[in-house]
């Protein structure tokens, strides 16, 4: 089980694992924790039960080993600021060797003197959590330069809102370690929507209209699909804002850059936070649709005014807005025939 396991989570969840190196580093920690947890348990439990424990336990082992090494190297990357890589790799493996080894000393001291079941269980809980809160204390020390979804959220909304850049440093201070994914929101506020980035037009469409399995169509679509297009059609992305389910779908065009990433996220998140003050939560059918070709549009003609400008300040800022950290599942992307 544990190896399907790695097989598994390493297709579903492998593009994701870079940008939030951070979430899956502490995961990783949780995973392995909870699956020596589940080994100690397993002696006191009837056979039938024993077994489902310990095929959990190493299907936890596996998510931790690909959580754990892929969260590794991106961390690595990261300190290896000179490209001196394998220095730091030798490094760090002599750390962990001399951390190992007064790990071995102390354990041997604890259990000589740790008999009783109670006392057993006691030292383990309080030895893994501190294992767990010294590795929270690590991972939040990290101070990373690149703009996955979180931390294009802060960036942006702190630019919009106090005209002011934050530095890595800060923004390291206020992202969180666990974020629901694709979450929009504007500083500190609660989520506003979610986006999905790198969609197909399958989406939109699905969002938009039924779809018909006889015959593979979509029907009944509430918005003139002409008239969207043209809005974008000087862009290299498409967006579509569903205002019931507060969801944000962009599709990247063949042509997108990382650069448009960054500006279909921003897009996005300006239009939700645009929806939540501006739109009437009464309106339905046409009315509705109108409304968020409105925003959409309105929205997307602020944003090309100054967009621009926000790049070379956030850039100026010490962020690494090249890097391609948005997109945490394999993409698609539209081409449209000339």
């Amino acid at each position: 089980m544990g190896r399907v396991a790695t097989i598994l989570f390493a297709h579903r969840l492998g593009t994701s694992l870079e940008p939030e190196c951070k979430m899956y580093r502490l995961a990783a920690d949780i995973f392995n924790d909870t699956a020596m947890v589940l080994d100690c348990l397993s002696p006191a439990l009837p056979k039938l039960i024993r077994i489902f424990v310990l095929s959990l336990s190493s299907v936890l082992r596996a998510l931790c080993g690909v959580a754990a090494g892929s969260s590794k190297a991106s961390l690595s990357a990261h300190f290896a600021r000179w490209g001196n890589l394998g220095e730091l790799n030798a490094k760090d493996s002599s750390q962990e060797t001399i951390i190992s080894l007064m790990g071995m000393l102390a354990g041997s001291v604890v259990v000589s003197r740790v008999s009783s079941p109670i006392a057993t269980w006691s030292w383990l809980m309080l030895l893994l959590a501190i294992h767990l809160a010294t590795n929270h204390a690590a991972v939040r020390a990290v101070t990373l330069r690149t703009l996955n979804r979180q931390r294009a959220n802060i960036v942006v909304s702190s630019l919009i809102d106090d005209d002011v850049v934050l530095n890595p440093q800060e923004v390291s201070k206020e992202e969180r370690i666990f974020e629901s994914g694709g979450a929009l929101r504007w500083k500190g506020s609660p989520i506003l929507g979610f986006a999905d980035i790198g969609v197909s037009f399958e989406a939109i469409l699905s969002s938009l209209g039924t779809f018909q399995p006889r015959t593979g169509s979509f029907r009944d679509t509430a918005v003139d699909l002409t008239a969207l297009m043209r809005i974008y059609r000087n862009e290299q992305y498409v967006l579509w804002y569903d205002h019931q389910r507060r969801k944000a779908l962009v599709i990247l065009k063949a042509a997108a850059s990382t650069i448009t990433q960054f500006k279909g996220w921003t897009h996005a998140l300006l239009v939700a936070q645009g929806m939540s003050t501006t739109v009437d939560t009464r309106l339905s059918g046409s009315s509705d649709v109108r409304a968020t070709l409105a925003t959409l549009e309105s929205s997307l003609r602020a944003l090309n005014e100054k967009f621009d400008g926000y790049v070379l300040r956030i850039r100026a800022g010490g962020w690494d807005i090249d890097a391609a950290a948005l997109e945490t599942r394999s993409g698609r992307r539209l081409e449209f025939p000339n």
